[in-house]
This record gives C-alpha cells, sequence and structure tokens, in this order.
C-alpha cells in the first residue's frame, strides 16, 4: 500500500512530463527565432553547464528570473558562436518573446498540478526530490505550491544529485515510511524510477516528450502516467 509521495519538480511538476531541453525549443520555434535544433541544443547545454558550474542563481531567485538568466544563456551563446547575427533590438524582442511564451505555459501547467496536488494531500505526506540549483523553495512559493511538502530535498542543498539514489533515501527518511511504502513520481526513467526502483520504491512514470527517443536498458516503471491526475 502507498502511504506517501515523492515528487520531482523540473519536468514533472512545470512541463507535463516534457523534457526541459524541448520545452524551451518549441518556444524559440513558435517565436520564430532563426535557429535550427542542433543549434538550440548545442546553446541548451551550454546553458545548463554554466548554471551548474557557477554559482549564478541565488536563493531567491524566482523562477521567472531564473528562467530569464537561463534564456540569456543560450541566446547569448548562439550569437558568440555565429549562429545567430542578432542586433541587439532584435535579441531584446526575441529573448522576451521565448521568456513569456514559456512562463506563461508553467505557470498553467503548474496550476493543474497545485489541483490534483492539493487533492493529494489530503490523504498521504508528500515530499519533494528535485535537482535545482538552491532556489527550489523560492520557485515553489512562486506557484503556490509551498505548502504541499512535508520536506524539500534539493540536490544544491544537499550535495546529492540524481540519478544518486541516496537523494532518494533522504525523501524516504523524511516521510518516515519505508520504500516499499513510497511512491515516487517523476519524468526521467534514468534519474528518477531507476534509482527509486533500486532502494525499493514503487515508481510512477510521468511519460512526456523526451530530449532523445533512447530508451533506459531495463527500466520498467510500476505506472505510466501522461497528466498528473491519472495518479489518483
Amino acid at each position: 500500500m502507498i502511504k506517501g509521495y515523492l515528487f520531482d519538480y523540473g519536468g514533472t511538476l512545470d512541463t507535463v512530463g516534457c523534457h526541459w531541453g524541448q520545452m524551451l525549443w518549441h518556444a524559440y520555434e513558435r517565436q520564430r527565432v532563426p535557429v535550427a535544433c542542433e543549434q538550440f541544443r548545442e546553446a541548451y547545454i551550454h546553458g545548463e553547464r554554466t548554471l551548474g558550474q557557477a554559482a549564478i542563481i541565488q536563493p531567491d531567485y524566482s523562477f521567472h528570473k531564473t528562467l530569464d538568466i537561463k534564456i540569456r544563456l543560450e541566446m547569448e551563446y548562439l550569437c558568440t558562436q555565429g549562429v545567430w547575427e542578432a542586433d541587439e533590438n532584435e535579441f531584446a524582442e526575441k529573448h522576451q518573446a521565448v521568456l513569456d511564451d514559456v512562463y506563461q505555459r508553467v505557470k498553467a501547467i503548474t496550476a493543474h498540478s497545485r489541483e490534483v496536488l492539493e487533492r493529494l494531500h489530503e490523504h498521504e505526506p508528500m515530499v519533494l526530490v528535485s535537482n535545482f540549483y538552491g532556489n527550489i523553495k523560492e520557485v515553489l512559493r512562486e506557484f503556490e505550491l509551498d505548502s504541499l511538502f512535508q520536506q524539500v530535498i534539493e540536490s544544491a542543498v544537499v550535495g546529492i544529485r540524481k540519478p544518486d539514489p541516496r537523494i532518494f533515501s533522504l525523501g524516504v527518511k523524511a516521510l518516515g515510511l519505508d520504500p516499499a511504502e513510497v511512491a515516487v513520481v517523476g519524468d526521467s526513467l534514468y534519474k528518477d524510477i531507476g534509482p527509486a526502483q533500486q532502494i525499493g520504491c514503487h515508481t510512477i512514470w510521468f511519460r512526456g516528450e523526451g530530449w532523445t527517443t533512447q530508451r533506459c536498458g531495463e527500466i520498467v516503471p510500476d505506472r505510466v502516467i501522461t497528466d498528473l491526475s491519472q495518479i489518483g
């Protein structure tokens, strides 16, 4: 019997299972930023590595500010690599357009997630387990999700990143349950489902649009959902 839940955040509660690379790329497409998908992928990886290596994101930064920085890093990379020859006005226009596009979509998605989690919260305790930049608590407040989790386990704070199963063990401990009584909900087979299975948790894979078509070996989740409301 499931007595508690561990939820991933990015890609699970904010994008309907869609990988963040794809989430951003589709906004680039909609806003007609003149770059190819492979060029964008390089810029996305550059941005993520930069944010991972340097303490750019501060604990009090909102998601809007984080997204602003993330998109700026990508677009600056595209310009410095000679992929996109944008003048100052075009850069500012496209940057703002992509930022507004993505942020409004995330607001709508997290609002839906909040409705589902509020119902679930009435019956079972929940803990958030996330690879994030150190500001996840501020992001949760921004989207009114902060009161729903018994505890937040963030990689930048605890010094353990998924797919290390120890970060899920911390979540199970925070719930005060045995792993067999806990279900882990996440969008990544490799980072969420696999390590959760290693410590004996039940697993629910939120299947959305992935970054690649590659499957992760023999990782088979206990359940597959395509909308958060399917958990209940």
